[in-house]
């Protein structure tokens, strides 16, 4: 094989590996969602929502958590609402009695598979000490929401993973699934039906997890790094010129 060909192909294998996935993804499904599901992750139904975790390790699963609920649609339940509500923090009370308010950083419209959704990201507005990535949409009479939620001194680990699952995401109303999905009826709170279980909004639960890069995330922009072409053939050429800097050096 001729060092031309030897440095296409290289560039060509880099190139490949640069933008697939590192582990394969598997699909879930519901009444009212899909998306791309991580390996050793799964989602069970508990009572009118469903709750996906990591199953394959109890440390991990402490981590990270989404949630999927929804409803037959009401008054209340529109993009506009849905966006002027994760534009304003959320305030409670935990179980010991402290206050919180959730801060925002941000909230907007994004389309997901050609589908609209309101994408809002908060702080402490579900489990203390957690971020969560708010998803909320209507479509064909319902509103639905997912929420992704992780320790916020992880949050550097999981976001990649999060971004690709919501990509994936798409929003449907599967006939005759209302019933068994436990969606609520069109005066209920879609918010309201997300809620965590109770073990995780504990003043403690995340008092064990190590501290790591806490750093407030920001907006990304369209298109990642890997989504610009040059960025690509940059890093094949760089990869082609150490391969054709190898080959020189087996030659004498």
């Amino acid at each position: 094989m001729s060092k031309r060909s030897l440095l296409l192909t290289f560039g060509f294998f880099l190139m490949t590996h640069l933008t697939s996935p590192t582990a394969e993804a598997k699909l879930f499904a519901n009444q009212f969602v899909e998306f791309d599901l991580p390996p050793n992750w799964a989602c069970l139904l508990e009572g009118a929502e469903w709750v996906c975790q990591n199953q394959q390790d109890a440390t991990k699963k402490k981590e990270a958590i989404i949630i999927l609920a929804a409803k037959i649609q009401g008054d209340q339940d529109t993009l506009d609402q849905y966006g002027a509500y994760l534009k304003n923090p959320k305030v409670y009370t935990t179980p010991k009695g402290k206050s919180v308010t959730s801060e925002v950083r941000y909230a907007r419209n994004q389309t997901i598979m050609d589908h609209p959704w309101v994408d809002a990201l908060h702080l402490e507005s579900e489990i203390p000490g957690f971020y969560t990535r708010y998803l909320a949409t209507v479509k064909e009479g319902i509103g639905v929401l997912v929420t992704y939620s992780v320790n916020k001194n992880k949050y550097p680990e999981y976001s990649t993973m999060f971004d690709s699952m919501i990509k994936s995401l798409k929003v449907f109303r599967r006939e005759g699934g209302l019933n068994a999905s436990g969606i609520g009826g069109a005066t209920s709170n879609l918010f309201a039906n997300s809620k965590p279980p109770a073990a995780m909004t504990s003043d403690t639960f995340n008092a064990g997890i190590p501290a790591a890069n806490t750093e407030a995330p920001k907006p990304k922009k369209k298109g990642g790094l890997l989504d610009d072409p040059m960025v690509l053939y940059g890093a094949a050429g760089v990869g082609g010129l150490l391969l054709l800097t190898a080959l020189k050096k087996m030659k004498k």
